[in-house]
C-alpha cells in the first residue's frame, strides 16, 4: 500500500485541496508515491488539537499483509502497521490572535502553546517513532487586510490579529523545533522577503491567496526533500508504463 502525508493543521490546511492549494500541489508531486491525507480543522489552535489530536489520526497507519494466507481472518495474512511517511503539523495563527479583541476564545497564551506543540511532537513520536514530523510557522498578518476582512462583527476597529504578535508565534514555532531536533518551515520570515506580500500572499490579511499557497507547497516540498522524502526517492505502488514490456505487459505485474 501506498505510505501516507498527513497535513494537520487550521484552516490554512483544511482549504489546502481547494483550487491551487498546497495541499493539492504535494498530492500531484507525489502522484503514485504517496497518499496525502486531509486533517485540517477551521478555526482551531493548538490547546483544540492536542485534545482532539488522537481521534483526528486514528487509523491513518496503513496495514500491510505479511506471512501465509489464511493466518488471520478472511485470509488476509498477518498484519502490520506502515507509520505514515511525515506529518505536518501547521497551527499558530488562532493561538495569535489577541487576548482582547473579537477572536479572544481562539487565543492561547505564548508559553501554553510551546507547550502544545511539544505535546503534539511527542504524541506523533509515541504513536510512530520513524515518522518525520515537519513543523509550520503561522504566516505573516496582512492587519489592513484583517480590518477588510473581519472574523465577525468589530466595534473595535481594531485588527484581531497582529503582525507582530504572528511573529512572536513563529519564532516560539521554530524555538520548539529546534529543542525537538525536528524540521521547520518558517513561513511568517519566508513570506515577507517579498515586496508586496501583503496583498500577493494573503486574500484576507491571513489566508492564501493561490501564490501564497505556492510558497508553502515549495518550502514543505523543499525541507521533507531534505529528509528523503521525495518522488525520486520513493517507489511508485504499481509499475509506471515505461516499466511495462510492450512485448509481455501482464508480466511485469507478476511480482
Amino acid at each position: 500500500m501506498r505510505p501516507k502525508l498527513i497535513l494537520f493543521g487550521d484552516s490554512i490546511t483544511e482549504e489546502s485541496f481547494g483550487e491551487g492549494g498546497w495541499g493539492s500541489a504535494l498530492a500531484h508531486h507525489f502522484s503514485r508515491k504517496v497518499d496525502v491525507v486531509l486533517r485540517g480543522y477551521s478555526g482551531y489552535n493548538t490547546r483544540w488539537a492536542l485534545k482532539v489530536a488522537e481521534r483526528a489520526l486514528d487509523g491513518l497507519q496503513a496495514e500491510e499483509g505479511e506471512g501465509s494466507a489464511g493466518s488471520a481472518p478472511g485470509g488476509g495474512g498477518d498484519r502490520h502497521h506502515r507509520p505514515p511517511l511525515a506529518v505536518t503539523v501547521f497551527f499558530g495563527a488562532n493561538d495569535a490572535s489577541l487576548s482582547d479583541r473579537i477572536s479572544a476564545f481562539q487565543h492561547v497564551p505564548i508559553a501554553e502553546y510551546r507547550h502544545n506543540l511539544h505535546a503534539l511532537i511527542s504524541l506523533l513520536k509515541k504513536r510512530w517513532p520513524s515518522t518525520t514530523v515537519l513543523l509550520i510557522t503561522p504566516p505573516p498578518i496582512d492587519e489592513d487586510g484583517r480590518l477588510r476582512h473581519p472574523f465577525a462583527e468589530n466595534p473595535s476597529g481594531l485588527p484581531e490579529r497582529t503582525n507582530e504578535s504572528a511573529g512572536a508565534y513563529a519564532n516560539a514555532c521554530v524555538a520548539v523545533a529546534m529543542e525537538a531536533n525536528v524540521p521547520v518551515v518558517d513561513l511568517w520570515s519566508k513570506m515577507q522577503l517579498f515586496l508586496g506580500w501583503e496583498k500577493a500572499f494573503l486574500r484576507d490579511g491571513l489566508h492564501l491567496t493561490a501564490d501564497g499557497n505556492r510558497i508553502v507547497f515549495e518550502e514543505v516540498a523543499e525541507k521533507l526533500r531534505q529528509h528523503g522524502l521525495s518522488p525520486e526517492t520513493l517507489p511508485a505502488d504499481l509499475p509506471l508504463l515505461s516499466e511495462i514490456d510492450p512485448l509481455d505487459p501482464l508480466r511485469s505485474f507478476e511480482n
